[in-house]
């Protein structure tokens, strides 16, 4: 198992959302101050705990950054190379490491290749960079050839990533992120449909330039081992624990997250035991946490507590440390990525939670704080001690250090019955002492969470 980034934290920040920039690029616009501003939230997501930060696409794009059209300039919405390198150079002094969501897989319309086809046809010189060029017959789009848009949709053009003047252009623009600025990462969107052998080829060029640079694929489907394993890529997005944790709450049903983690994780046969998946509750593409959880009042802390406490590597959503909400509309995400303060001059009235919720930001500092203290929860062993449709127990285990963790969902108080080692346990959220005989009939609070490390 790669443990290079097992004491990571991540803070998410879709840049052009929080960044409050316009939607479409003008290609004229001034540099953006987007970079300057952050730095100066940099305290406050420190205080987190977070000491990782993966950036929504930053290149120069059209639209939503996505749809790529130069991968070796930031988009102007939000700065310039100047800016962005300055940037980088003040995380790592406060101790970050800095990530990017790279879009590998497709570009824009706007990207010079594709621009080179719509003018020359099929006698330019990039007709073989794009997936399933067609010259028989014209794209819905008015061109006159037709090509493979990614998941359907013609404004993101599936590159040829096998293409090796392909693979060129796109490690130069890896090779000047990594030299130039430093980035210690790469998020690779789409990676589940990016070809294997590129995946190989690209881990291998990175590493080359950078030992321990990190490279995580979002990948929604499929058996995670086809693409993090030694030589391609460390990690993968966690899509089937992201649904097990919110649905087991909403559904009073632990036994989907004990299943789930269990399959995953447990030290005996788990499939995913020796990969450090990546976790998060929310992200750019899903709907929030706080509109997604039945009773987001209750049920938060546990939730957040559960990312800290299980393996991987836990991630947060810019803003969800604030419970905020957000739907994806019927045509956009917007919701999603709002632009908030220091971008803004408020939070919208409509994404706030309809709670206090200055209780989840430091619930947060101290998950992360505990779990940056202790090696078990960073890359330890799992194994589960108890599962109801209400509670749920589990272990984590590194060499001498035995963490285990208990939740009850339950709005009531609940009786928990554990025949656990003899010895003494300390709750590390409130420093209470428990003996193993009081788990022999522990009455929980209602709503809690308890992380004890065995004492002796």
């Amino acid at each position: 198992m790669n443990y290079n980034f097992s004491d990571k934290i991540f803070y998410h920040i879709y840049a052009l959302g929080l960044g409050n920039c316009q939607k479409r690029n003008d290609f004229s616009c001034p540099p953006g101050d987007f970079f300057q501003k952050l730095e100066g939230d940099l305290d406050r997501i420190k205080a987190l705990g977070v000491n990782a930060l993966l950036i929504g696409p930053i290149f120069e794009s059209t639209a939503h950054g996505y749809d790529t059209l130069d991968y070796f300039h930031v988009d102007r919405r939000l700065g310039n190379n100047e800016s962005f390198r300055h940037f980088c150079k003040v995380c790592h002094e406060k101790g970050f490491v800095v990530c990017l969501d790279a879009v590998l897989n497709h570009t824009g319309r706007d990207f010079f290749a594709f621009k080179d086809l719509q003018a020359k046809g099929s006698q330019s010189q990039y007709k073989d960079w794009y997936k399933n060029l067609r010259f028989d017959r014209r794209s819905c789009m008015g061109d006159c050839f037709d090509y493979d848009g990614w998941a359907g949709c013609m404004d993101l053009v599936k590159l040829d990533v096998d293409n090796l003047q392909v693979q060129q252009h796109l490690f130069s623009a890896v090779k000047m992120w990594i030299e130039d600025f430093a980035i210690d990462g790469l998020r690779l969107d789409a990676a589940d449909v990016l070809s294997k052998s590129f995946l190989d080829r690209l881990g291998c060029f990175c590493r080359t330039l950078k030992e321990d640079f990190y490279l995580v694929g979002e990948v929604v489907h499929g058996d995670y081992n086809e693409w993090a394993r030694p030589g391609r890529i460390d990690s993968v997005t966690n899509y089937q624990i992201y649904k097990a944790l919110w649905s087991s709450l909403n559904d009073g049903n632990f036994f989907e997250l004990s299943y789930n983690l269990n399959r995953e994780y447990s030290s005996e046969d788990g499939i995913y035991k020796n990969i450090l998946l990546y976790n998060f509750v929310d992200n750019h593409d899903v709907n929030r946490l706080g509109s997604v959880l039945k009773k987001p009042q209750k049920n938060l802390y546990l939730l957040y507590g559960l990312l800290f406490a299980i393996p991987g590597i836990p991630s947060i959503y810019y803003g969800s440390e604030l419970a905020l909400r957000g739907e994806r509309g019927q045509w956009d995400d917007y919701n999603l990525r709002p632009a908030l303060p220091p971008f803004s001059a408020s939070i919208p009235e409509y994404l706030k939670a309809e709670f206090n919720a200055d209780f989840l930001a430091p619930a947060i500092s101290l998950f992360s704080k505990i779990r940056s203290e202790n090696l078990a929860l960073q890359k330890g062993a799992f194994r589960i001690e108890y599962t109801s449709n209400l509670q749920f127990a589990f272990w984590r285990e590194w060499e001498n250090e035995k963490i285990l963790i208990i939740a009850n969902s339950d709005s009531l108080e609940a009786l928990i019955k554990l025949d656990l080692p003899q010895g003494n346990y300390k709750n590390l959220l409130d420093g209470k002492l428990y003996h193993s005989n009081d788990f022999k009939g522990l009455q929980l609070a209602a709503s809690s969470f308890y992380i004890l490390k065995f004492i002796h």
